[in-house]
């Protein structure tokens, strides 16, 4: 397997940290932005979008602050969600850390953009 590259993005998010955070770790609200079902099972999340599944357990987080899942059966590679405050304008961002082969990094940040597209959708931003 060749390995992946890591890249991050950010996005403003017209939300609070608390509401935010619950669509980054809770599986119904996940499955409304992120993947068409989640489910978890003795703490292993299974996201499913079309024919593909993945599997992947929170292996670190913060209540409003981030939650970094890691990829069952793909170890190193993880997917975190950090939720940024501003201090002085209180502005909420969402940076995303992820990784993909070289050749579908443009893919991946496409799905990642369409992604919070759905996120700020749902969250009425």
């Amino acid at each position: 397997m060749k390995d992946k590259v890591k890249f991050q993005l950010e996005y403003i998010i017209n939300s609070s940290p608390k509401i935010l955070y619950s669509y980054l770790e809770e599986p119904s609200a996940l499955a409304q932005w992120f993947a068409d079902d989640v489910t978890v099972r003795k703490g292993i999340y299974e996201f499913v979008w079309d024919d593909e599944k993945k599997q992947a357990q929170i292996v670190s987080s913060k209540e409003n602050e981030f939650v970094r899942f890691k990829l069952i059966n793909e170890e190193p590679y993880f997917f975190e969600m950090k939720i940024i405050q501003d201090e002085l304008t209180n502005d909420v961002a969402l940076a995303i850390t992820d990784f993909a082969k070289e050749e579908d990094l443009e893919n991946r940040k496409l799905i990642w953009n369409n992604s919070i597209d759905y996120l700020q959708g749902v969250l009425g931003a």
